[in-house]
């Protein structure tokens, strides 16, 4: 009887330790389908187009709302230019970003299964503003030629990519019709503060960095003028990378839903907002960007 006893009781305590390792094991594998309660954490980025400072404490009040959305460990991650945000992606350094055209473009291109899903509705239509000083006398591209000029970063569409290809249609040669070879401020805000201090008579930037410029009376108009405003082209988009694999799945689609749902009534996020210029994101695709990438591998950007 004792023996028998004995036996029943190891038996319970083998059922035990089975159902309780199962009972452990569920909620492992759900927490890996939902993506939503992994150690991993997700990191997002953004190119450095603008002041570094305001640019972190922006996406420093997005990655918290991206956590709060979606149950994850959610970090901004600074780059210190525009191809060391497109190698950290390309190396899974970075799991989302925000980047232009031509930079999503060579995203893309070195990660094939990655996604453009979103964009500011300003992005389907977006331009680049040529200025120059009030003393030089320009009031089209044409009459550029001969000036020292400096664009954005190499690898900017709007600050870059595009204006060399208005300027050819223009018939400027950027090598060869400038006074010396063009520079490159490498951001935005660098370009209008060059140009309004005398460093260069004329740049190029991007339509919303210039616009948000004049409005809080950062850029001296009696110095700095617009000579030109450039047709609409596709520019700057949120990107994703293969994430599922990475932290479960679903967890592309709640990443996406967080961005494509954010509210402008959002207090939260109200200086991630103005310093984007957007009080909403819309829907975007691959294919939008095509003509973007053809335009590179014109100019010789690309390959």
């Amino acid at each position: 009887m004792q023996k028998k006893l004995m036996a029943l009781f190891s038996l319970l305590i083998i059922f035990a330790l089975v159902t309780g390792c199962a009972a452990n094991e569920e909620p492992k594998e759900e927490a890996k389908k939902s993506g939503n309660k992994t150690d991993e954490v997700f990191k997002i980025g953004a190119l450095p187009d603008q002041n570094a400072a305001d640019l972190s404490r922006s996406m420093d009040v997005l990655a918290k709302h991206l956590g709060k959305e979606t149950g994850m460990k959610v970090e901004y991650v600074p780059s210190v230019d525009y191809a060391a945000l497109v190698t950290a992606f390309e190396r899974g350094e970075i799991d989302m970003a925000w980047f232009g055209g031509l930079t999503g473009v060579q995203a893309r291109n070195l990660v094939p299964e990655a996604e453009a899903f979103a964009q500011r509705p300003r992005d389907k239509e977006f331009h680049s503003i040529f200025i120059a000083q009030t003393s030089v006398k320009a009031d089209k591209l044409e009459d550029l030629q001969g000036v020292n000029f400096t664009f954005g970063s190499e690898s900017s569409t709007s600050g870059h990519l595009m204006p060399r290809y208005y300027l050819k249609e223009a018939g400027i040669d950027p090598d060869k019709d400038f006074d010396g070879d063009p520079s490159y401020s490498g951001s935005h805000d660098k370009t209008y503060k060059l140009v309004e201090s005398g460093s260069f008579k004329a740049g190029v930037l991007n339509e919303a960095v210039w616009e948000a410029a004049v409005a809080e009376k950062k850029v001296d108009l009696n110095k700095v003028k617009v000579v030109y405003k450039t047709p609409s082209y596709y520019d700057y988009h949120w990107i994703i990378n293969n994430v599922d694999d990475k932290f479960g799945n679903g967890t592309g689609d709640s990443m996406k839903k967080a961005i494509l749902d954010i509210d402008k009534d959002d207090q939260d996020l109200k200086e991630f907002l103005s310093l984007f210029q957007t009080d909403s994101f819309i829907e975007t695709k691959n294919e939008n960007y095509k003509t973007i990438e053809q335009v590179a591998k014109d100019l010789g950007i690309i390959k």
